[in-house]
């Protein structure tokens, strides 16, 4: 399976790219994974409802620019659905059994993601009604991808 993670914003937190390369590593015995980062749009503090929407716009174009006619699309949104650990697992697991080798999570900026994107999407994942930066989400997903291949491989991992 090929999972690509495209994400708005550079990381720039050294511990974020410590945990990140750590679960890079670990993955590699189970998919390859890219990691893609999409510039984030400069916006004002204070902006209008059709700035932010400007903003999302010009962001949702550069992750749709990664994304192949033939990818399996996930978005994480806050209004997305929640699933186990286990039901994410099972969902690759099946993706892989179809013939959906190409899987592509989706991070936005700071405003979310574009109308355009969750039209993309196959799939929209919320991890907690809790808001947390895109950027510590990146290693919270692969945190929870790499679960998933050991609970697929019924591999020990702590719960």
């Amino acid at each position: 399976m090929k999972i690509t993670i495209v994400s708005v914003g550079k990381l720039k937190e050294k511990y974020l790219k410590q945990g990140i390369q750590e679960y890079m590593k670990r993955l590699g015995a189970y998919a390859k994974v890219d990691i893609i980062e999409v510039a984030d749009e400069k916006a004002p503090e204070n902006m209008s409802e059709a700035e932010m929407q400007e903003v999302k716009r010009k962001e949702g174009e550069r992750i749709l620019s990664h994304i192949h006619q033939d990818t399996y699309v996930i978005t994480l949104e806050i209004n997305g659905k929640m699933i186990s650990s286990e039901q994410l697992a099972t969902k690759m697991d099946e993706l892989a059994t179809y013939g959906k080798s190409k899987l592509a999570f989706i991070i936005g900026g700071s405003l979310g993601i574009s109308e355009d994107v969750q039209k993309r999407s196959d799939l929209s994942l919320s991890f907690s009604k809790m808001t947390f930066p895109h950027q510590v989400m990146r290693l919270i997903l692969l945190e929870q991808i790499y679960r998933g291949f050991r609970i697929n491989r019924g591999e020990p991992y702590h719960k």
